[in-house]
């Protein structure tokens, strides 16, 4: 096999590694007492307590007391704020919001509360009475037309040093709404780069607006008359997101999720001093997707939350990076905490520090999960969306230098970075790889009723009758009974199997679109990994590519008499794309896909020019949920297996079969005895 073409096929059989787990349960490992452990592959061992808490939380502040937590609540199943005694864990108080995403803010008298609304373009302003929140009303940003997204959608939020003005990034809208707080308006917007998230306020004033579809910090500067005036914007790094200034304000710490950096800049030069890397330790440059940051009292550590490590670093700063005149020695990374899965925020309070993790203990099996023809009610917990509550991990700040090597190997074991590295092996020799993404269906669903595998027959929905080329290519070329999708839902899904990462941009906003409360229209690249998708890898290596349908859209054309034409969404991949082969569209049966694509194949094989890598998305098994005017469940998934059995019997007869992998599995989840996520996977 030639080395590009190996290394496309060793690129897809990591991807597959990445989203498949070793044959035993999600669920136990020997290991520490409270280690379980992920559909991902990875463990939790969190140290310290830890908290039940609601859905996805993903930000939190200190009450005015120090004795409460407040929550923001961005789940898909629960929107809102969430009030914790800090001591005990015990949830106090939650209150629902129509829309809710990350923004918290305390006035500096600590009277009033103020909440971003999301996707209803308001943010809720609060009284704040002895360690209860009570609605006061909202601040309208925007008039949100009924039934059509907001198109503002404030994220992070920050007052004023007079408690007169409030700043809010507006996510959506590309900019900072200054509010006037005595007449409820707002009376300046101020641009920024695409998707502001985060706010802070110096204490001289000056206001700091990451942006994290961009790559800049805008930075503002009072004018007088609580307006601001634009002072220059700071390149920082791929996607900002969290800030964090130091006590004297002369510092701004950045973090930079996708690229697992955090830029360090003096604010009175704008200019960054240095970057903190802090990748996984065998790399790659992405990975630890830092989303969070905390600084110690003495300003000498830096606590920074590795969402996708599910751990917190520590990061002791110089003195240049600090500004803090008694530092000594250089930056580095001293070690992790583990903690529980995807910590989103932290907050110091006392000795104590809180890390706040949106998925918490993680997703669970789910048998009471509807069946296809069953609409899904609001508020499940049987939807894998749903089951992500949150935890809070309660870590004390008085460490000792000889605990972190232990809590380092606890981080270093769940993450599995303490396995040898396998060294090179012999692959199979093929030289071409047909790669399917599918749709929306669990190992119970469809492979139940197989004896030779861990199934639940009781769950079967496609048995044998309704899916007999899934059945006899896993009989045939082999059954995984333990293969787990890493994401929630098919968003995430497509990314991870064509990138093998998803970006914190989308784990935080997928809950907010998949509830109705976001706009889909994600622009230029916010959602992509930084290291790319396999079409680049293709592209880097000069090996020959084919796209069928994956990221795909209807070419706009006003003329209705003449065909759909397709394109990608993503420009690297629209030139290998076929303009014939339907984009996702549940009213085309995938019969007219696989006609497309035995069209070309057929002109492949005549010329003797089979692209190495062929990517397609074959998505009629996700089906129509029974609405009327569609075909039945069953139809739609007996329509896609045979549309798959055409495609695999058209390169058996041909002579590419010797040479050739199909490679196919789904984007998502349904119901499953095991897990939620553990989906469908064939190889052929």
């Amino acid at each position: 096999m030639s080395g590009t073409r190996s290394s496309i096929f060793l690129f897809l059989v990591l991807l597959a590694c990445v989203q498949a787990v070793a044959q035993t349960s999600p669920l136990a490992r020997d290991g520490g007492a409270h280690q379980s452990c992920l559909p991902t592959g990875v463990c939790l061992d969190p140290a310290g307590q830890s908290f039940d808490v609601g859905n996805m939380p993903l930000a939190a502040v200190s009450s005015p007391e120090g004795n409460r937590l407040v929550l923001s609540l961005n789940g898909w199943r629960q929107q809102g704020i969430q009030i914790v005694d800090a001591k005990t864990g015990a949830i106090l108080q939650t209150i629902s919001q129509p829309s809710a995403f990350f923004g918290l803010a305390f006035s500096h008298d600590g009277q009033t509360l103020y909440v971003s609304g999301g996707n209803e373009d308001v943010v809720y302003r609060y009284a704040w009475r002895e360690g209860t929140a009570t609605l006061i009303d909202k601040i309208v940003l925007a008039q949100k037309e009924p039934n059509k997204d907001g198109t503002r959608f404030p994220a992070g939020i920050a007052v004023s040093l007079d408690d007169k003005y409030l700043f809010v990034a507006e996510n959506l809208g590309d900019s900072l709404a200054v509010v006037d707080l005595e007449s409820n308006r707002v009376v300046q917007r101020l641009r920024t780069e695409t998707y502001p998230y985060a706010v802070v306020v110096s204490p001289d004033g000056e206001v700091f607006v990451s942006a994290w579809g961009g790559n800049t910090v805008s930075v503002f500067t009072p004018r007088g008359k609580g307006g601001l005036k634009e002072r220059g914007r700071i390149k920082v790094g791929r996607h900002p997101s969290a800030l964090l200034l130091n006590q004297s304000g002369s510092r701004l710490f950045v973090a930079s999720a996708t690229t697992s950096s955090i830029a360090v800049i003096d604010t009175k030069t704008l200019r960054v001093l240095t970057t903190l890397r802090d990748p996984p330790p065998a790399g790659p440059g992405q990975g630890s997707t830092p989303n969070a940051l905390a600084l110690s009292p003495n300003g000498l550590e830096l606590y920074v939350s590795e969402a996708d490590n599910n751990s917190v670093a520590i990061f002791q700063l110089s003195r240049a990076t600090s500004g803090v005149a008694k530092a000594r020695g250089v930056d580095r990374l001293v070690g992790r905490i583990p903690v529980g899965w995807y910590p989103a925020a932290l907050l110091l309070n006392k000795d104590s520090l809180f890390v706040v993790n949106g998925k918490g203990r993680g997703t669970r099996s789910n048998p009471q999960f509807p069946t296809p023809d069953v609409e899904l009610a609001d508020g499940s917990t049987a939807y894998t969306l749903g089951q992500l509550n949150g935890t809070i991990t309660k870590l004390s700040t008085d460490l000792k230098p000889s605990a972190m090597p232990s809590l380092t190997r606890r981080v270093a074991r769940a993450n599995n970075w303490d396995k040898p590295q396998k060294g090179n092996r012999a692959y199979p020799p093929f030289k071409h790889v047909i790669y399917i993404i599918k749709e929306n269906r669990t190992y119970d669903q469809v492979f139940g009723d197989l004896p030779q595998g861990d199934g639940d027959e009781s769950l079967v929905f496609f048995p044998r009758a309704i899916s007999p080329n899934h059945h006899a290519l896993a009989e045939r070329f082999g059954l995984f009974d333990r293969f787990f999708c890493n994401a929630e839902v098919s968003s995430q899904g497509h990314v991870w199997s064509t990138g093998a990462y998803v970006t914190d941009y989308g784990e935080k906003t997928i809950p907010s679109l998949y509830s109705d409360r976001r706009s889909p229209n994600d622009r230029d690249d916010v959602d992509e990994p930084a290291g790319g998708y396999v079409w680049d890898a293709a592209i880097r290596k000069g090996i020959t590519l084919r796209n069928y349908g994956e990221f795909g859209e209807p070419i706009p054309n006003k003329n209705k008499q003449e065909p759909v034409r397709y394109r990608a969404i993503k420009p690297a991949l629209d030139r290998f794309t076929s303009r014939e082969y339907p984009a996702y569209n549940l009213t085309i049966p995938d019969q007219r896909r696989a006609d497309v694509w035995l069209k070309e194949f057929e002109e492949f094989v005549r010329l003797g020019n089979l692209p190495a890598l062929q990517i397609m998305h074959l998505p009629g098994d996700h089906a129509g949920g029974g609405r009327p005017g569609r075909p039945t469940p069953k139809a739609y998934m007996a329509d896609n297996d045979l549309a798959l059995g055409r495609l695999v019997e058209a390169v058996s007869h041909s002579s590419y079969w010797k040479d050739t992998v199909f490679l196919f599995w789904k984007t998502m989840h349904r119901t499953d005895r095991i897990m939620s996520i553990r989906i469908v996977r064939c190889c052929s």
